[in-house]
């Protein structure tokens, strides 16, 4: 929602609003916001105003703005809108479970205490000490509005939902209505499970005398199988799960986009934000929920990587890396130059940063404490003690220590001179190098190890053979 957000207040020259809504004070988690934050910041949807950076309407956490919605509350309830409810939970427990057992067709409160003073409703049983403010939905309640993506839409009769809770807290209903209104929004963007909502919101608007803003309501995003994605058995539904990954945030967002919008180019699904934003139009949103298909996010990702230079690729790894625990402490200048120059390696292959290290780990590992793949070690074959030692010969008197050089030497000595194929002959120094038969170039590797590191490789290779 932030991104489509964004895209419509750049596109227009608005202002893009960020507002912690933080009223549901049992589902309330400390570290949410700072996460928010951390998580939109990284994706570069910066805002203009929000708790962080201030601005016209502050503050913009609603936990401090309740001395705000309650004359509200007041004005309402004076009007006729809206009415206290002294209900126990235990009671309207109950009630839910009578109407589903009688398969009644309208659920929802019975207004018990509609028309009740405080004393007359305590001599009823299902009391609480503390009251609920709810609303007095009318018969004649709106139940189709305008959306701006889906054109005519309809929604359910609500029931006289809650507007202020007993802890004094306002609902999500009466206090995005009022914050809304306070702030100068002027279109809503949100999700279509929010579509059932609007008519209550509609008639917090219409009671209060206030204009009433658009609403686009943005389609459910989908798994494979097309079921909802849930946030409780989906990883992906966090956004800090892709951070976690090793994912580019300009890859997620080029993939956000195209979940909900056809691309700029319907022969490249590459574009950047900046595209986005200036071929912005609701009617182009897709209504239908898209397939949230990470086969796609994997594939621009790495298109993103490979766009990288090498200088700018090491850096992005470190910070992955220093964020994750890859590594604990920051690089000194030899492993930060080492690392930029083995980058070119492994570049073309990468599909996440968290790739990069491992793939690269044989680089960073001291000779002695270097692991040979036992299951290789199995294959090495029969000629591999012959090959190593050869290698080693070949090697050790070599003048120029380039992969060019290494790569003649090694053939020479193995292919020419042993009468084996390639793929044979450099198996098993490639177990010596990198401790695994699957690996970045080789000879590439053994030039950014170095003479002494590649000689003592094989030396310890020809010992456990």
């Amino acid at each position: 929602m932030s991104l489509f957000n964004l895209a419509y207040a750049r596109a227009t020259g608005g202002q893009f609003v960020l507002r912690i809504e933080d009223t549901d004070r049992a589902r309330y988690v400390a570290t949410s916001e700072q996460q928010i934050y951390d998580t939109l910041h990284w994706l570069g949807l910066d805002w203009d105003e929000g708790p962080d950076v201030g601005g016209p309407y502050a503050p913009y956490r609603q936990s401090e703005r309740l001395d705000t919605y309650r004359p509200f509350v007041e004005q309402l309830i004076a009007s006729g809108h809206a009415y206290y409810c002294w209900c126990s939970s235990e009671r309207l427990a109950e009630l839910r479970a009578e109407q589903q057992a009688a398969k009644v067709s309208v659920t929802g409160y019975d207004r018990l205490c509609l028309g009740k003073t405080r004393e007359e409703r305590a001599a009823l049983p299902g009391f609480s000490e503390a009251p609920v403010v709810r609303m007095l939905i009318p018969d004649d309640a709106p139940l189709s509005f305008t959306d701006l993506i889906r054109g005519e839409v309809s929604a359910p009769r609500p029931d006289d939902q809650v507007i202020l809770k007993a802890d004094g807290f306002p609902t999500y209903h009466l206090a995005v209505v009022v914050d809304d209104h306070l702030m100068g929004i002027t279109h809503v963007v949100r999700g279509e499970e929010w579509i059932s909502s609007t008519p209550k919101h509609l008639l917090l608007y219409r009671w209060l005398g206030w204009d009433e803003p658009a609403f686009a309501h943005m389609p459910l995003l989908r798994n494979t199988d097309k079921s909802k994605i849930s946030k409780r058995k989906n990883p992906a539904a966090r956004l800090t799960w892709f951070v976690e990954q090793g994912y580019l945030p300009e890859a997620l967002l080029n993939f956000l986009q195209l979940l909900g919008y056809p691309p700029v180019d319907a022969e490249h699904e590459v574009s950047s934000f900046d595209d986005f934003v200036a071929n912005f139009e609701w009617s182009k949103v897709n209504t239908v929920g898209p397939i949230f298909d990470l086969k796609k996010l994997d594939w621009l990702n790495g298109h993103y990587i490979r766009s990288l230079t090498p200088a700018e690729l090491a850096d992005r790894v470190v910070a992955f890396a220093l964020r994750s625990g890859q590594w604990t402490d920051a690089p000194d200048a030899a492993t930060l130059e080492l690392l930029r120059s083995a980058v070119p390696l492994v570049q073309e292959r990468l599909v996440l940063l968290s790739e990069a290290l491992p793939k690269l780990a044989y680089l960073f590992t001291p000779d002695a404490d270097l692991m040979i793949d036992p299951d290789a070690l199995a294959k090495a074959g029969a000629d591999a003690s012959a090959v190593v030692a050869a290698a080693t010969t070949a090697l050790s008197g070599l003048g120029e220590w380039n992969h060019e050089t290494i790569q003649a030497a090694l053939r020479e000595a193995l292919v020419d001179g042993l009468g084996l194929k390639p793929k044979f002959a450099f198996g098993p120094v490639r177990l010596a190098i990198t401790g695994s038969n699957v690996s970045p170039p080789l000879f590439e590797s053994m030039e950014l190890l170095g003479r002494e590191s590649s000689l003592a490789r094989l030396v310890k290779l020809q010992t456990l053979l």
